[in-house]
């Protein structure tokens, strides 16, 4: 490499160090198709939008409990004339259940967005309250 090529190399390294990162504010102009429109007044579609959990509907998984023992407290009616009393069952076994999170951003919402370095896209990070 020439002393040229790594004095151009050094000053392009000092020149994404300075900015490692643009934050950019905007607001949600459209919520099916996704469009955001930046402070800048540029119109943002999907194709250009990472979004996080924080801003978009997805699916996971959650348990109840302790981990190592599910307990269920249930009451047994019994057909003789004695009082029906809570029992307690317990499970060896994490039972887990899918559940949707419904975060899809709506018309009208500010968000924050992070420009990634030296491209097109932009992150949504989460929603804002700017009033």
């Amino acid at each position: 490499m020439s002393l040229v090529s790594k004095i151009a190399k050094i000053s392009e390294n000092a020149n994404h160090s300075s900015a490692p990162v643009n934050i950019v504010y905007g607001k949600v102009i459209s919520a099916k198709p996704l469009k955001i429109q930046t402070e800048q007044k540029e119109i943002l579609d999907e194709d250009f939008l990472i979004l996080t959990d924080s801003v978009r509907d997805y699916k996971t998984q959650i348990s109840f409990d302790n981990p190592d023992i599910k307990q269920v407290f249930t009451t047994w009616d019994m057909p003789e004339k004695t009082e029906s009393s809570p029992s307690k069952i317990a499970f060896k076994t994490i039972i887990k259940h899918d559940i949707t999170v419904y975060n899809a951003l709506k018309m009208g919402e500010g968000v924050i967005l992070i420009r990634v370095q030296g491209g097109q896209e932009f992150i949504v990070l989460g929603r804002i309250d700017k009033r």
